[in-house]
């Protein structure tokens, strides 16, 4: 099998797909492996390096998308990328598809195979491939969130951690998952007060456990996102729903009630983010007031430390690239229930039920015959 990485073209995107050594391995095992020129530039990887380890440097993506039967990427292709979609083609990467339905529409057209980084599950349940960059996006959300708390930034003018004789910040994080957690652990260490919000009671319980004094746990209704958002200086988005649209915890009217200068992370943005008001930024823009709120909903927060998310996000995919590229993704599908949940679409079907009810789309389980109905 030919594994192709073309470099990331979405803006402000610095990470890559695959280390020098996923390439040493897949050429051990006697598959091509191609990547794009520079494409491990951003995470400080040269091209030498990939050269050393068996891969071909190709000049363009073109070649790449032409040539390979495994498409390896870290991003959801971008539209300047869908016309090089081949049919029969896979796809590994991010897609965020219920975030994103001209996506969706593309790919379904293209008669690929998209396998979803997001919605893979392991033996236990979790989300392998995604927590990585969400303990990364959670941390950062806080160091994001600080920065834009100072007053040349629009903010209120607060230190996160006070100082002595002067209260520290109080930040509310909704969603006590991977994603909040970390920003927890962090806005904690720093001396904020931390408010966790969640509807899952045995998740509270054990971040109650496990988290210092300064940290509440609370459970998720509208009367305490509604307390908790009014008092905060620091709001965290950290919903998740697996391949499903975030739910809108906070309404436009909300934002009155919210303190001038506060600042709004919505690291919920890829899955279309939890704050009505949130809509998709970049690292080079990425903050927008809205009744005096400061949003910063940045899609890809992970990329802006691309070497640290490189290394953590290959630590985990490659197993699975090892394993499709050695035995196609549908022997790999019928042998692993979690690897099924990720393939989300596949020559034109949509295999993902929260994909297909999210736009009226019908739902195809992706081990269907050909010509055969479903019945769901």
């Amino acid at each position: 099998m030919i594994v192709g990485v073309p470099k990331e073209v979405k803006a402000d995107e610095y990470r890559v797909a695959m280390l020098p050594v996923g390439a040493l391995e897949l050429k051990k095992a006697g598959h091509g492996v191609l990547v794009e020129a520079g494409a491990g530039q951003g995470s400080g990887i040269p091209d030498s390096a990939y050269a050393e380890a068996g891969a071909t440097i190709v000049p363009s993506a073109g070649p790449i998308w032409a040539q390979s039967d495994l498409i390896v990427k870290v991003k959801e292709p971008q539209a300047a990328e869908w016309p090089l979609i081949r049919a029969g083609q896979t796809l590994f990467t991010y897609f965020h598809f219920a975030a994103d339905e001209p996506l969706t529409r593309a790919i379904i057209k293209s008669g690929a195979t998209a396998i979803a980084y997001e919605t893979i599950r392991d033996p236990r349940g979790n989300l392998p491939l995604l927590t990585p960059m969400s303990e990364v996006a959670g941390r950062m959300s806080i160091q994001e969130g600080a920065k834009y708390l100072e007053r040349p930034q629009e903010g209120r003018g607060i230190l996160l951690a006070g100082v002595p004789g002067v209260a520290p910040a109080e930040v509310a994080i909704l969603g006590g998952g991977i994603v909040g957690s970390n920003a927890a652990k962090v806005a904690a260490g720093l001396g904020a007060n931390v408010r966790i919000l969640d509807i899952n009671l045995d998740r509270l319980r054990y971040l109650d456990d496990i988290m210092p004094p300064n940290v509440t746990t609370l459970y998720s209704d509208r009367h305490t996102i509604m307390e908790s958002v009014e008092r905060a200086d620091l709001v965290i988005g950290a919903i998740l729903i697996t391949g499903a649209r975030a739910p809108r915890l906070v309404e436009r009217a909300d934002l009155t009630r919210m303190k001038p200068g506060a600042v709004i992370v919505d690291v919920a943005i890829d899955q279309g983010g939890c704050i009505e008001t949130s809509r998709p930024t970049t690292h080079r823009e990425p903050t927008y007031v809205v009744d005096g709120v400061v949003h910063y909903c940045v899609t890809n927060m992970p990329g802006a430390v691309g070497r640290t998310s490189t290394y953590a996000l290959c630590n985990v995919t490659l197993p699975y690239v090892l394993q499709i590229a050695r035995h196609g993704w549908r022997k790999v599908a019928a042998g692993s229930p979690g690897v099924a949940e990720g393939i989300n679409i596949v020559a034109g079907r949509v295999t993902n039920e929260a994909v297909a009810a999210t736009f009226g789309i019908s739902f195809e389980p992706w081990d269907l015959p050909a010509g055969a109905t479903a019945t769901v």
